[in-house]
């Protein structure tokens, strides 16, 4: 970071993969931290795990799970019901570019490091916006650029 000597302690290298990542400044000097690419949470769900586990070999975790698997047991299934409209089908999650295959997660990281290295607060806003533009790609798909673009319309409406 030639040009911004004030991010370097920002800098911090995943204690899972080694990724380099821009990190806020209050967890400059934290030399435990993951990732925003999947480390981190890949870490929180292991953690979670590992405590569940635990309770469930204590002797009140026990009792409870054999409640929990004896209402199982005995439940009736559930009649299928039909899909509403609204549950047919899913718009992309608030925060992300439809389409995109980016987490809120990545949204929230490309927001903080853009803040960081312009040095002004960034909106969500401006970063969907951003994103939309430069996320989008074409298909792998062989097509006239006119066959493209109206897909790509149909899908996105301007």
């Amino acid at each position: 970071m030639g040009t911004r000597p004030e991010l370097q302690p920002c800098l911090k290298r995943c204690l899972h993969c080694g990724i380099v990542f821009l990190t806020h400044p209050r967890n400059a000097k934290r030399n435990d931290l993951r990732c925003p690419f999947g480390c981190r949470e890949e870490h929180r769900k292991r953690c979670s795990t590992e405590r569940s586990v635990a309770y469930y070999r204590t002797k009140e975790g026990k009792f409870k799970k054999k409640i929990q698997n004896d209402k199982r047991s005995r439940a009736e299934p559930a009649p299928e019901r039909e899909k509403r409209p609204e549950e047919e089908e899913k718009p992309a999650a608030a925060g992300t570019p439809a389409g995109s295959g980016l987490g809120a997660a990545m949204v929230s990281y490309v927001r903080l490091a853009t803040s960081l290295i312009e040095g002004r607060r960034v909106g969500r806003d401006e970063i969907l916006a951003m994103l939309a533009r430069v996320v989008r790609q074409h298909s792998l798909a062989r097509r006239k650029k006119i066959d493209y673009l109206l897909w790509y319309l149909n899908r996105h409406p301007p």
